[in-house]
């Protein structure tokens, strides 16, 4: 685990935050409000919230729309933090290099596949992408919440999360799925062990929870594979900023202010 010291100075540099899909930017409410002192930029990625409307084709397309969102905002030095699809799209984003990108930390997502698992997952999504466009909502998110990976969710966490996610558009959904599946990521693993010795590198934090096994093992893979990560564990599954906001935001502080 990296050492990390206080910098004043990062306190002035924004905080921009990336969800996960079917959410938006309020779902870092909790987060935001237990960080004052720190300007935050919470988006609606693309198909998502305000930005329902939105729709892009792929990942090059996706980091066309987070830099304009950016520059839109003016905010030309930045931290980024991402949760799931919108760790995957902070760590693409990262890994073309944004001249104002200062550090970057990344929720329970993933690196990418090699590419012979890429189709496979390219179809798997597809199923899904056809559910939400044709399906009840209520009944495709019954059954989304029921993936081994919302593992850590009980009867009533389903419930409450099915509930926060009806008001989105399931041809919305789809188009992003289909844009951002998985299996058209390039695997950033590689990237990720390159930046290690990048001058200067770029600090990346890697926040898992210990009982989301698959993402929690992708993590301590990382660091096995000697890539460029200061991985945090906790006590938790899937959407730990969702879940307790308030220990997850202190991750964020001391990461904010640190070197």
């Amino acid at each position: 685990m990296r050492r990390v010291t206080s910098n004043p100075d990062n306190r002035a540099v924004p905080l921009v935050l990336l969800h996960g899909l079917l959410g938006d930017g309020r779902d870092w409410q909790g987060v935001i409000d237990a960080l004052p002192g720190i300007e935050c930029h919470a988006l609606d990625l693309p198909g998502h919230g305000r930005n329902r409307s939105h729709r892009v084709s792929g990942f090059d397309e996706a980091n066309a729309w987070l830099c304009g969102e950016l520059a839109a905002r003016g905010i030309r030095r930045y931290r980024l933090a991402g949760y799931s699809l919108g760790g995957r799209l902070a760590l693409y984003h990262a890994s073309q290099a944004p001249a104002g990108l200062q550090a970057l930390l990344l929720e329970n997502c993933h690196p990418g596949l090699p590419a012979a698992e890429r189709a496979a997952r390219i179809a798997h999504d597809e199923i899904w992408a056809r559910r939400f466009e044709d399906g009840p909502l209520a009944e495709v998110l019954a059954d989304w919440y029921r993936q081994p990976v919302f593992a850590d969710l009980d009867e009533n966490g389903r419930a409450r999360q099915i509930a926060r996610r009806l008001g989105n558009d399931g041809r919305a959904v789809a188009a992003m799925l289909r844009a951002t599946s998985l299996g058209k990521q390039p695997d950033l693993a590689p990237w990720l062990r390159t930046a290690a010795r990048a001058a200067p590198p770029l600090p990346v934090t890697w926040i898992s929870g210990s009982r989301d096994q698959k993402f929690h093992s992708l993590a301590c893979q990382l660091v096995e594979q000697g890539c460029n990560i200061n991985h945090l564990a906790l006590d938790g599954g899937h959407n730990l900023h969702a879940d307790q906001p308030e220990r997850f935001a202190a991750c964020l502080h001391d990461w904010h202010g640190s070197t």
